[in-house]
């Protein structure tokens, strides 16, 4: 009877070992590869409990998150000569997990690889504006360069890759910083050039609606008396006509005789000359014979 019960003992006991050696459990964002005895088997085991051959059956679980990595600062140098430091960021995920387990190793540091080459090859071809002006363009690129080796072979998506930070020399710092104050300045004139240009106009067109009525020149006089009366209480304005300075200035031109009846200039004599038959005084004068 003792027997019998150790027997059933065993027997529970190596029942409990086989389950324990052939149940595996697979988490919802992960697929189970099973190798037995090196050779892959189909398919690919699904979330959930599954079991497997002890000893023969061996079972690697592979992630199936989207799995983001940085790439480290790399140096490059752009189409128009720049030295600059660009930093990024990746992120991709598994889309068939036997490639990327059979395939390559460690995918997750070929990937970096990859993304380092990448960067600096896609850096070299973009000049410096495009770099910092047009960051969805080198985005792009940089998905499309890294994507390539790895979807397909390697079993993996490229789902984003960003460019962090673009580090510049000190140099060009200082000078893309003279380079948009200038350019501010340029736009700051030509504001400044087009708004007096439009007040000419404006001043014009004022200037030709006032001289179609005669009042208008007066109203706008006492207007102006009014402004500086509310502001400078102790100033004096006495309005003086333009068109009376015009009636003495009229006048004048029309009581000046014309320069063909003006008398001509006599010609002084100068000093130390003599004519011939006439002596010389002393101080200079001329005199008569004696």
């Amino acid at each position: 009877m003792e027997a019998v019960v150790i027997g059933v003992v065993i027997v529970i006991l190596f029942l409990a070992l086989v389950g324990a050696l052939s149940i595996r459990l697979v988490q919802q964002y992960q697929r189970g590869i099973v190798f037995r005895f090196g050779r892959v088997l189909t398919p690919v085991r699904e979330p959930g409990l599954r079991l497997i051959v002890p000893v023969a059956d061996r079972m690697v679980r592979v992630s199936m998150q989207t799995t983001v990595i940085g790439v480290p600062p790399q140096g490059a140098i752009t189409r128009d000569n720049v030295t600059l430091t660009v930093d990024a960021v990746v992120y991709y995920r598994v889309v068939d997990p036997v490639k990327a387990l059979v395939n390559v190793h460690d995918y997750p540091s070929a990937v970096l690889q990859v993304a380092q080459t990448a960067l600096r090859s896609v850096i070299g071809k973009a000049d410096l504006d495009t770099l910092l002006g047009d960051r969805e363009r080198i985005n792009a690129e940089l998905k499309a360069v890294i994507d390539a080796p790895t979807e397909k072979p390697w079993g993996l998506l490229i789902e984003r890759v960003e460019v962090k930070d673009v580090a510049l020399p000190e140099g060009m710092k200082r000078s893309m910083s003279r380079q948009a104050e200038a350019e501010r300045e340029r736009r700051a004139r030509v504001i400044a050039a087009d708004g007096e240009y439009q007040a000419s106009r404006r001043l014009a067109d004022a200037s030709r609606a006032m001289a179609g009525t005669p009042g208008a020149y007066q109203l706008r006089l006492l207007q102006t008396v009014v402004d500086v009366a509310a502001e400078k209480n102790s100033t004096l304005v006495m309005p003086f006509p333009v068109e009376l300075l015009r009636f003495f200035d009229k006048f004048t031109r029309d009581t000046e005789p014309p320069a063909s009846e003006r008398p001509p200039v006599a010609e002084r004599p100068q000093a130390g000359r003599t004519e011939p038959g006439v002596p010389a005084t002393g101080d200079g004068h001329r005199g008569p014979l004696t």
